[in-house]
C-alpha cells in the first residue's frame, strides 16, 4: 500500500513527470523549485511514481532494493523503533559506513519524527562519549567497528553496565543518561539488542502508528543533527530540518540533471553531508539508484563502476587523484559516466580536468558549503563552460544568498575583491544542538551565515573559494592565500599533491611551509620547489620551508586537517632537526 500523505502545493502536485535533458530517464518535481515536503512524504512519491525501480544495487553486499520494497524495509524499523520506546524529537545515533542499516536507519528515524545523529566512523572513546552525550542519543545503531576503531570496545568501556543489564530492558548507563537503547548491526553483545532482534519487534507496533507520527510532522521540524568535521576542536551538532536537507539535496540533484536514467555510486561516508544530502537525498529526490559502497576503495570502486554502468559519484579530490592512479583504471569503462560531485577541498585544477578527459565525467560540478548550510551554498552547473567548472565553485543554489563582506567591518564588497563568504536562506540550519552562544556567533542578527572562509564573487557571478581566514598566511602584514600558491605548485610535473601552511616566524610573524608529495618514481628536492615558485610568483609567496611527506593528516571526511599540519610543524621545526623539512 503506498500512502499518500504528502503535502505540495498544488500547482506542484499537479505538474507532470519531466525529462531529462538527454530524454533518458524521468523526475518528479520541476527544476529550482523548494518543495514542502519531509523525508517520509518524498519517499512515498518517489515510491508512487517509481515503485519497480531499483532505489539500492551493492556490488559488494547483498542487498537489491526496489523504492517499494526499500520504503517496506523503512517501514517495518520504524515501527521497531516506536517499539523501543523512541518518540518524537528524540535523537537516533547511527554509527556505521554505508551499509543498508545505515539508509534504513535514517529514514525510519525521520519517518516517526525522531531525529538521526551522524556518528563519525573514526572516532574514538573520546569524541564518541562526547557526541553521544551531548546530543542525548535515546538508540544508538552501530557496527562492531571500522579500522582501527573498535566500536564494541569502546562502547564497554563508556557504558560498563552493559555486561549486566538485563536482556531486551531499557539501559541507565552513568556516563550516558539518556542511552536506552543499543543495536548491533553485526554481533550479539551483552546489554544490547541484535538487529534482526530489533526488527522483530515491529510487529507489537501497527502500521498505523507509524503513519500516524509520519502525518504529524512539520517540514520545519529538526530531522538530523550533523556534526561538523571536527577539524578544530570538538565538533557541534548542527541541527538541520526537513526543508533544510530536502531541498537542498533536490536543488543539487536539479543542477546535476540527475532522474531515473542514473545509477549513483556512492563511496564518500554518509555520516558526513558529502554524502548524505549531496549523494543520498540529492539522488532519491530524483528516482535515482544508489550503488553504495561501505567505505571506500579505489580498486572496487572501480570494480563497481563497470559491473553497474555507473553514470556519477562524488569524491574529495584526493579520492579521485587515487582512482586515476590506480592500476585497474586503464580497464575501467567509464563510457556510461556523466556527472559527480568534486567538494570537501579545494581542487587542483587539472585533476578536474583528468577527471573530465580520463573519466569521461563531461558534466561533473563542484559545490561548496559546510554543514551549517546542508550543506551547498553555490554550485556549477553541468551546462557551464568547462572554465568555469574548474576554476570557480558556480553561482548560488536557487533561493540561497550569498555576497562576500569585508572580514573586520562586514561590509559588503565588490566583485574581483577577497572577503568573507557569508549566506542566507531556506538552508541555513536551525542552530547548534545547545549551543546557543556559538549559534549566535555562526548566524548574524540579520540571518546571515559567516562562513570563515575566504572567497571572491568574480563578474558572472561565479564564487571562486580562496582559503579558509583561520588558514589565511600573514607574512610581514601582507596577506597570503594558501591556495594560490598551491595551485601553482601542483602544476609541476613531478608533483602528485601539495598543501601549503603557514608557520610562526620571529621576523615576519609567519613563514610559508610546503608539504609536497611527489609522484612515484620521482625525486624533486626543496630548492626545486622554492625555484618554481620564485620563478612565476612574487617573491614572498616562496615556501621557506619544504617538506616532503607520502600523505596528508585527514579526517574520515577527507578533509585536510591543516590546523595538525600546523601543530605538527611547528614543533619539529622548533624542537629538532629534520632531514626531511629544509630551510630556505
Amino acid at each position: 500500500m503506498i500512502m499518500s500523505h504528502y503535502m505540495e502545493t498544488e500547482t506542484v502536485q499537479d505538474s507532470p513527470l519531466y525529462d531529462n535533458a538527454a530524454g533518458t530517464g524521468k523526475y518528479i518535481w520541476k527544476h529550482d523549485i523548494l518543495i514542502d515536503l519531509t523525508f517520509p512524504q518524498v519517499l512515498d512519491r518517489v515510491t508512487e511514481e517509481f515503485p519497480d525501480q531499483y532505489a539500492f544495487r551493492y556490488s559488494t553486499l547483498d542487498y537489491i532494493r526496489t523504492y517499494s520494497e526499500f520504503r517496506d524495509d523503512v517501514h517495518t524499523f520504524a515501527r521497531s523503533l516506536i517499539a523501543l520506546g523512541v518518540e518524537p524529537g528524540d535523537q537516533v545515533a547511527i554509527w556505521a559506513t554505508n551499509v543498508p542499516q545505515w539508509f534504513i536507519t535514517f529514514w525510519a528515524t525521520t519517518m516517526i519524527g525522531a531525529n538521526l545523529v551522524t556518528v563519525n566512523t573514526s572516532y574514538k572513546i573520546r569524541e564518541t562519549e562526547f557526541l553521544l552525550r551531548q546530543s542525548d542519543t535515546h538508540t544508538l545503531v552501530m557496527m562492531d567497528g571500522f579500522k582501527d576503531s573498535d566500536y564494541i570496545s569502546i562502547m564497554k568501556e563508556i557504558c560498563p553496565e552493559l555486561e549486566t543489564a538485563p536482556s531486551r530492558e531499557p539501559l541507565h548507563t552513568k556516563r550516558l543518561p539518556r542511552l536506552r537503547n543499543i543495536i548491533t548491526v553485526e554481533s550479539s553483545q551483552p546489554g544490547c539488542i541484535t538487529w534482526e532482534e530489533a526488527v522483530s519487534l515491529a510487529e507489537k507496533v501497527p502500521e498505523e502508528e507509524a503513519e500516524r507520527r509520519a502525518d504529524a510532522m512539520d517540514k520545519d521540524d529538526i530531522c538530523n543533527i550533523q556534526y561538523t568535521s571536527g577539524t578544530t576542536g570538538f565538533p557541534k551538532g548542527v541541527m538541520l530540518t526537513h526543508y533544510n536537507v530536502v531541498n537542498n539535496g533536490k536543488c543539487i540533484g536539479d543542477c546535476m540533471d540527475l532522474s531515473t536514467a542514473d545509477r549513483m555510486m556512492i563511496h564518500v561516508p554518509m555520516f558526513h553531508c558529502f554524502g548524505m544530502v549531496l549523494a543520498m537525498v540529492a539522488a532519491m529526490t530524483h528516482g535515482t539508484t544508489l550503488c553504495p559502497m561501505p567505505y571506500f576503495s579505489p580498486r572496487r570502486s572501480l570494480a563497481c563502476i563497470n559491473k553497474e554502468k555507473i553514470t556519477c559519484f562524488h569524491g574529495v579530490p584526493t579520492m579521485f587523484i587515487t582512482m586515476l592512479e590506480h592500476e585497474n583504471f586503464p580497464k575501467t569503462d567509464f563510457s556510461h559516466m556523466r556527472t559527480g560531485i568534486m567538494a570537501g577541498s579545494p581542487c587542483p585544477a587539472r585533476v578536474m580536468q583528468d577527471v573530465v578527459d580520463k573519466m569521461n565525467m563531461k558534466q561533473i560540478t563542484i559545490v561548496y558549503g559546510q554543514t551549517e548550510s546542508s550543506p551547498g551554498c553555490t554550485q556549477s552547473r553541468v551546462d557551464d563552460p568547462l572554465d568555469v567548472r574548474i576554476n570557480t565553485v558556480g553561482r548560488p543554489l536557487p533561493q540561497v544568498e550569498c555576497k562576500i563582506v569585508d572580514t573586520k567591518t562586514g561590509e559588503d564588497l565588490p566583485d574581483n575583491v577577497d572577503g568573507e563568504f557569508v549566506a542566507k536562506g531556506y538552508n541555513i540550519m536551525k542552530g547548534y544542538y545547545n549551543m546557543p552562544e556559538a549559534t549566535a556567533a555562526a548566524i548574524d542578527e540579520n540571518g546571515w551565515l559567516h562562513t570563515g572562509d575566504l572567497a571572491r564573487r568574480d563578474s558572472n557571478g561565479n564564487y571562486i573559494i580562496t582559503g579558509r581566514i583561520k588558514d589565511m598566511i600573514i607574512r610581514g602584514g601582507e596577506n597570503i592565500y594558501p591556495k594560490e600558491i598551491e595551485d601553482f605548485i601542483y602544476t609541476h610535473p613531478k608533483i602528485k599533491d601539495v598543501q601549503v601552511i603557514g608557520v610562526p616566524d620571529k621576523t615576519y610573524g609567519e613563514a610559508i611551509m610546503a608539504f609536497v608529495i611527489l609522484k612515484k618514481g620521482e625525486e624533486m628536492t626543496a630548492e626545486e620547489v622554492r625555484e618554481y615558485v620564485r620563478s612565476h610568483m612574487a617573491r614572498q609567496k616562496t615556501p621557506r620551508y619544504v617538506s616532503f611527506v607520502t600523505e596528508f593528516p585527514m579526517n574520515a571526511a577527507g578533509k585536510i586537517l591543516k590546523y595538525q599540519m600546523r601543530e605538527d610543524a611547528a614543533k619539529k621545526l622548533g624542537l629538532q632537526s629534520d632531514d626531511q623539512i629544509i630551510m630556505a
